[in-house]
Protein backbone atom coordinates (compact mmCIF):
# COMPACT_ATOMS: atom_id res chain seq x y z
CA UNK A 1 0.00 0.00 0.00
CA UNK A 2 0.81 3.45 -0.79
CA UNK A 3 0.70 5.81 2.91
CA UNK A 4 2.37 9.16 3.34
CA UNK A 5 4.66 8.94 6.25
CA UNK A 6 6.27 11.12 8.97
CA UNK A 7 9.81 9.72 9.58
CA UNK A 8 12.54 10.89 12.93
CA UNK A 9 13.87 13.86 12.52
CA UNK A 10 11.18 15.40 9.58
CA UNK A 11 8.46 17.90 9.88
CA UNK A 12 7.26 17.07 6.04
CA UNK A 13 5.40 13.84 4.95
CA UNK A 14 7.25 11.37 2.68
CA UNK A 15 5.60 8.51 0.44
CA UNK A 16 6.26 5.01 1.07
CA UNK A 17 5.15 1.58 0.27
CA UNK A 18 4.27 -0.81 3.11
CA UNK A 19 2.78 -4.39 2.95
CA UNK A 20 -0.78 -3.59 4.06
CA UNK A 21 -1.64 -4.32 7.39
CA UNK A 22 -3.16 -7.34 9.02
CA UNK A 23 -6.18 -7.77 11.66
CA UNK A 24 -5.09 -8.33 15.14
CA UNK A 25 -7.77 -10.11 17.60
CA UNK A 26 -10.33 -7.50 17.75
CA UNK A 27 -9.41 -5.19 15.01
CA UNK A 28 -10.36 -4.47 11.27
CA UNK A 29 -8.28 -3.79 8.22
CA UNK A 30 -10.19 -0.89 6.54
CA UNK A 31 -9.60 0.28 2.75
CA UNK A 32 -9.28 3.50 3.12
CA UNK A 33 -12.09 5.62 1.02
CA UNK A 34 -11.35 8.95 2.64
CA UNK A 35 -9.38 10.91 5.28
CA UNK A 36 -9.97 14.15 6.89
CA UNK A 37 -7.07 16.87 7.71
CA UNK A 38 -7.52 17.68 11.39
CA UNK A 39 -5.57 20.76 12.62
CA UNK A 40 -4.59 18.05 15.33
CA UNK A 41 -2.77 16.16 12.68
CA UNK A 42 -0.99 20.01 12.24
CA UNK A 43 0.47 19.64 16.11
CA UNK A 44 1.68 16.08 15.22
CA UNK A 45 3.43 16.42 12.09
CA UNK A 46 4.98 20.23 13.73
CA UNK A 47 6.03 18.39 16.74
CA UNK A 48 3.69 20.16 18.86
CA UNK A 49 2.36 17.03 20.31
CA UNK A 50 4.54 13.90 20.85
CA UNK A 51 3.66 11.20 18.75
CA UNK A 52 5.71 7.94 17.62
CA UNK A 53 7.76 8.08 14.89
CA UNK A 54 7.77 6.84 11.89
CA UNK A 55 3.93 7.19 11.90
CA UNK A 56 1.14 7.30 9.31
CA UNK A 57 -1.08 10.30 10.63
CA UNK A 58 -4.82 10.57 10.10
CA UNK A 59 -7.50 9.88 12.48
CA UNK A 60 -10.52 11.20 10.98
CA UNK A 61 -11.04 7.74 8.68
CA UNK A 62 -13.81 6.50 6.42
CA UNK A 63 -13.14 3.20 4.92
CA UNK A 64 -14.88 -0.75 4.16
CA UNK A 65 -14.36 -3.45 6.26
CA UNK A 66 -11.95 -5.62 3.89
CA UNK A 67 -10.31 -8.20 6.54
CA UNK A 68 -11.81 -9.13 10.39
CA UNK A 69 -9.20 -10.23 13.05
CA UNK A 70 -10.14 -13.10 15.55
CA UNK A 71 -13.23 -12.20 17.69
CA UNK A 72 -13.75 -9.43 15.94
CA UNK A 73 -17.89 -9.30 14.69
CA UNK A 74 -19.06 -5.89 15.23
CA UNK A 75 -19.19 -5.18 11.22
CA UNK A 76 -19.47 -7.36 8.00
CA UNK A 77 -16.98 -7.72 5.54
CA UNK A 78 -17.63 -4.24 2.92
CA UNK A 79 -19.33 -2.44 5.45
CA UNK A 80 -18.13 1.46 5.49
CA UNK A 81 -17.32 2.31 9.11
CA UNK A 82 -15.59 5.62 10.49
CA UNK A 83 -13.04 6.08 12.92
CA UNK A 84 -11.91 9.30 15.14
CA UNK A 85 -9.29 10.36 16.88
CA UNK A 86 -9.60 8.08 20.19
CA UNK A 87 -7.80 4.28 19.06
CA UNK A 88 -8.32 2.38 22.05
CA UNK A 89 -8.72 3.17 25.78
CA UNK A 90 -7.87 0.75 29.11
CA UNK A 91 -10.98 0.69 30.19
CA UNK A 92 -10.33 -0.14 33.59
CA UNK A 93 -8.52 3.35 35.20
CA UNK A 94 -11.03 5.92 37.27
CA UNK A 95 -12.17 7.49 34.33
CA UNK A 96 -12.93 5.21 32.28
CA UNK A 97 -15.21 3.46 34.80
CA UNK A 98 -16.90 6.33 35.47
CA UNK A 99 -17.65 6.70 32.22
CA UNK A 100 -15.28 9.73 30.88
CA UNK A 101 -13.13 7.29 28.29
CA UNK A 102 -11.67 10.55 26.49
CA UNK A 103 -9.71 10.92 30.19
CA UNK A 104 -8.12 7.45 30.05
CA UNK A 105 -4.70 7.60 31.93
CA UNK A 106 -3.22 5.09 29.26
CA UNK A 107 -5.43 5.91 25.51
CA UNK A 108 -4.08 5.30 22.46
CA UNK A 109 -5.01 7.98 19.73
CA UNK A 110 -5.16 6.99 15.96
CA UNK A 111 -2.47 9.35 14.05
CA UNK A 112 -0.99 10.04 16.84
CA UNK A 113 0.13 6.34 18.90
CA UNK A 114 -0.84 4.03 15.88
CA UNK A 115 -1.03 4.33 12.15
CA UNK A 116 -3.50 6.05 10.74
CA UNK A 117 -5.86 7.10 7.80
CA UNK A 118 -3.01 9.37 5.27
CA UNK A 119 -2.91 5.59 3.69
CA UNK A 120 -4.36 3.18 1.32
CA UNK A 121 -5.59 1.10 4.07
CA UNK A 122 -5.86 0.95 7.89
CA UNK A 123 -5.93 -1.60 10.91
CA UNK A 124 -7.98 -0.32 13.94
CA UNK A 125 -9.76 -1.77 17.27
CA UNK A 126 -13.46 -2.25 15.94
CA UNK A 127 -14.78 -1.08 19.37
CA UNK A 128 -13.80 2.47 18.49
CA UNK A 129 -15.15 2.34 14.78
CA UNK A 130 -18.15 3.49 14.10
CA UNK A 131 -21.10 3.14 11.95
CA UNK A 132 -21.51 6.10 9.51
CA UNK A 133 -25.02 7.73 8.25
CA UNK A 134 -25.88 6.72 4.79
CA UNK A 135 -26.87 10.22 3.29
CA UNK A 136 -22.78 11.41 3.76
CA UNK A 137 -20.47 9.51 0.87
CA UNK A 138 -17.26 9.43 2.24
CA UNK A 139 -15.95 12.62 1.00
CA UNK A 140 -18.35 14.34 3.31
CA UNK A 141 -18.63 12.01 5.93
CA UNK A 142 -15.00 12.05 7.01
CA UNK A 143 -15.19 15.26 8.92
CA UNK A 144 -17.76 14.65 11.35
CA UNK A 145 -15.90 12.04 12.79
CA UNK A 146 -13.57 14.41 14.89
CA UNK A 147 -14.29 17.96 13.68
CA UNK A 148 -18.08 17.58 13.63
CA UNK A 149 -17.87 15.34 16.83
CA UNK A 150 -15.75 17.74 19.03
CA UNK A 151 -17.48 20.60 17.66
CA UNK A 152 -20.61 18.71 19.39
CA UNK A 153 -18.99 17.97 22.85
CA UNK A 154 -17.75 21.73 22.83
CA UNK A 155 -21.57 22.88 22.59
CA UNK A 156 -22.67 20.78 24.97
CA UNK A 157 -19.99 22.14 27.30
CA UNK A 158 -21.10 25.29 27.04
CA UNK A 159 -24.89 24.19 28.42
CA UNK A 160 -28.01 26.25 27.00
CA UNK A 161 -26.40 29.27 25.85
CA UNK A 162 -28.37 31.24 23.34
CA UNK A 163 -25.45 33.45 22.24
CA UNK A 164 -22.67 31.50 20.80
CA UNK A 165 -19.71 32.66 19.57
CA UNK A 166 -17.63 30.21 17.43
CA UNK A 167 -13.69 31.35 16.92
CA UNK A 168 -11.93 29.79 14.03
CA UNK A 169 -14.64 29.55 11.51
CA UNK A 170 -12.83 25.99 10.00
CA UNK A 171 -13.55 22.38 9.74
CA UNK A 172 -15.47 21.84 13.33
CA UNK A 173 -16.74 25.67 13.80
CA UNK A 174 -18.92 25.38 10.00
CA UNK A 175 -20.53 22.15 11.67
CA UNK A 176 -21.17 22.94 14.74
CA UNK A 177 -22.63 26.18 13.70
CA UNK A 178 -25.41 24.43 11.84
CA UNK A 179 -26.24 22.26 15.02
CA UNK A 180 -26.67 25.21 17.36
CA UNK A 181 -28.49 27.02 14.59
CA UNK A 182 -30.70 23.64 14.08
CA UNK A 183 -31.33 24.00 18.69
CA UNK A 184 -32.97 27.44 17.71
CA UNK A 185 -29.38 29.18 19.15
CA UNK A 186 -27.63 32.24 17.97
CA UNK A 187 -24.25 32.11 16.32
CA UNK A 188 -21.52 34.88 16.00
CA UNK A 189 -18.46 33.64 13.52
CA UNK A 190 -14.77 35.16 14.33
CA UNK A 191 -12.21 34.71 12.04
CA UNK A 192 -8.93 35.27 10.36
CA UNK A 193 -8.58 39.15 10.08
CA UNK A 194 -9.01 39.62 6.15
CA UNK A 195 -10.88 36.15 5.82
CA UNK A 196 -13.64 37.12 3.41
CA UNK A 197 -13.88 33.45 2.34
CA UNK A 198 -14.62 32.20 5.92
CA UNK A 199 -16.81 35.22 6.83
CA UNK A 200 -18.98 34.35 3.64
CA UNK A 201 -19.42 30.64 4.71
CA UNK A 202 -20.39 31.65 7.80
CA UNK A 203 -23.11 33.70 6.98
CA UNK A 204 -24.45 31.21 4.16
CA UNK A 205 -24.46 28.81 7.03
CA UNK A 206 -26.71 30.69 9.18
CA UNK A 207 -24.60 32.56 11.63
CA UNK A 208 -26.19 36.12 11.83
CA UNK A 209 -23.02 38.06 12.15
CA UNK A 210 -19.29 37.14 10.82
CA UNK A 211 -16.26 39.03 11.18
CA UNK A 212 -12.26 39.31 12.21
CA UNK A 213 -11.35 38.10 15.71
CA UNK A 214 -10.19 41.42 16.58
CA UNK A 215 -13.54 42.97 16.35
CA UNK A 216 -16.79 42.71 18.68
CA UNK A 217 -19.35 41.17 18.06
CA UNK A 218 -22.62 42.95 18.11
CA UNK A 219 -24.13 41.30 21.30
CA UNK A 220 -22.87 39.98 24.56
CA UNK A 221 -22.43 36.32 24.23
CA UNK A 222 -23.12 33.93 26.50
CA UNK A 223 -20.69 31.53 25.33
CA UNK A 224 -17.77 31.16 22.95
CA UNK A 225 -16.03 28.21 21.45
CA UNK A 226 -12.52 28.63 20.68
CA UNK A 227 -11.45 26.29 17.71
CA UNK A 228 -8.42 28.26 17.12
CA UNK A 229 -4.94 27.51 19.09
CA UNK A 230 -4.00 30.37 19.64
CA UNK A 231 -4.35 31.68 23.45
CA UNK A 232 -4.55 35.24 23.28
CA UNK A 233 -8.09 34.37 22.28
CA UNK A 234 -9.23 33.49 25.29
CA UNK A 235 -9.04 37.03 26.89
CA UNK A 236 -10.28 38.31 24.04
CA UNK A 237 -13.58 36.01 24.30
CA UNK A 238 -14.02 36.70 27.53
CA UNK A 239 -14.30 39.96 27.17
CA UNK A 240 -17.43 39.33 25.18
CA UNK A 241 -18.90 36.78 27.06
CA UNK A 242 -21.98 37.81 29.86
CA UNK A 243 -21.56 37.33 33.59
CA UNK A 244 -22.09 33.71 34.01
CA UNK A 245 -20.61 32.71 30.71
CA UNK A 246 -18.48 30.14 29.66
CA UNK A 247 -15.28 29.73 27.29
CA UNK A 248 -14.38 26.70 25.78
CA UNK A 249 -11.13 25.80 24.70
CA UNK A 250 -12.14 22.81 22.49
CA UNK A 251 -8.75 22.39 20.91
CA UNK A 252 -6.32 19.50 21.98
CA UNK A 253 -3.40 22.47 21.79
CA UNK A 254 -3.21 25.87 22.35
CA UNK A 255 -0.13 28.53 22.41
CA UNK A 256 0.09 30.19 25.70
CA UNK A 257 -2.77 31.98 27.46
CA UNK A 258 -1.35 35.64 28.30
CA UNK A 259 -2.22 37.37 31.71
CA UNK A 260 -5.32 39.41 31.76
CA UNK A 261 -7.14 41.04 34.60
CA UNK A 262 -9.34 39.22 37.00
CA UNK A 263 -12.35 41.61 36.38
CA UNK A 264 -12.59 39.85 32.62
CA UNK A 265 -12.80 35.98 34.82
CA UNK A 266 -14.98 38.35 37.59
CA UNK A 267 -18.91 37.58 37.53
CA UNK A 268 -19.25 33.86 38.00
CA UNK A 269 -17.35 33.28 33.92
CA UNK A 270 -16.00 29.88 33.14
CA UNK A 271 -12.66 28.94 31.18
CA UNK A 272 -12.85 25.21 30.31
CA UNK A 273 -11.65 22.99 27.66
CA UNK A 274 -12.20 19.86 25.86
CA UNK A 275 -9.81 16.98 26.19
CA UNK A 276 -10.68 14.21 23.20
CA UNK A 277 -13.96 12.48 22.93
CA UNK A 278 -15.56 9.71 24.54
CA UNK A 279 -17.48 7.03 21.66
CA UNK A 280 -21.08 7.69 22.96
CA UNK A 281 -19.87 12.04 22.08
CA UNK A 282 -19.61 10.56 18.28
CA UNK A 283 -22.56 8.42 18.64
CA UNK A 284 -24.60 11.18 19.56
CA UNK A 285 -23.52 13.51 16.78
CA UNK A 286 -23.12 10.83 14.25
CA UNK A 287 -27.01 10.18 14.75
CA UNK A 288 -28.20 14.09 15.21
CA UNK A 289 -26.03 14.40 11.81
CA UNK A 290 -28.04 11.61 10.24
CA UNK A 291 -31.06 12.62 10.88
CA UNK A 292 -30.39 15.88 9.12
CA UNK A 293 -28.38 16.76 6.09
CA UNK A 294 -25.49 18.87 7.22
CA UNK A 295 -23.83 21.22 4.21
CA UNK A 296 -20.15 19.46 5.05
CA UNK A 297 -17.82 21.83 3.07
CA UNK A 298 -15.07 19.32 2.08
CA UNK A 299 -12.24 20.81 0.37
CA UNK A 300 -10.47 17.38 -1.85
CA UNK A 301 -7.34 16.92 -1.69
CA UNK A 302 -4.73 13.39 -3.52
CA UNK A 303 -3.35 11.14 -0.76
CA UNK A 304 0.35 12.09 -2.22
CA UNK A 305 -0.51 16.18 -1.69
CA UNK A 306 -1.31 15.40 2.35
CA UNK A 307 1.24 17.56 2.87
CA UNK A 308 -0.02 20.20 1.03
CA UNK A 309 -3.22 20.07 2.29
CA UNK A 310 -1.49 20.77 6.02
CA UNK A 311 0.48 23.64 4.69
CA UNK A 312 -3.00 24.83 3.23
CA UNK A 313 -4.33 24.41 6.00
CA UNK A 314 -1.42 26.62 8.86
CA UNK A 315 -1.67 29.16 6.20
CA UNK A 316 -5.35 29.75 6.76
CA UNK A 317 -6.29 28.45 2.83
CA UNK A 318 -8.67 25.91 3.62
CA UNK A 319 -12.15 27.32 3.46
CA UNK A 320 -14.08 23.75 5.53
CA UNK A 321 -12.60 20.69 5.93
CA UNK A 322 -9.28 19.31 3.60
CA UNK A 323 -10.33 15.67 2.83
CA UNK A 324 -7.64 13.04 1.76
CA UNK A 325 -8.63 10.84 -1.20
CA UNK A 326 -6.50 7.48 -1.36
Amino acid sequence: MRAMVLEAGRKELVARDFDAPRAGRGEIVLAVRACAVCRTDLHVVDGELDARRPLIPGHEIVGDVVERGEGARRFEVGARVGVGWLGRTCGACEHCTRGRENLCASPTFTGRDRDGGYAEFACVDERFAFALPERYDSLHAAPLLCAGAIGWRALRAAGDAERIGLWGFGASAHLVAQVARAEGRRVFAFTRPGDAAAAALARRLGCEWAGSSIELAPSELDAALIFAPVGELVPRALAQVARGGTVVCAGIHMSDLPSFPYSLLWGERCVRSIANLTRRDAEEFLTFAGDRSLAVEPVPYALADAQRALDDLRAGRVSGAAVLLP
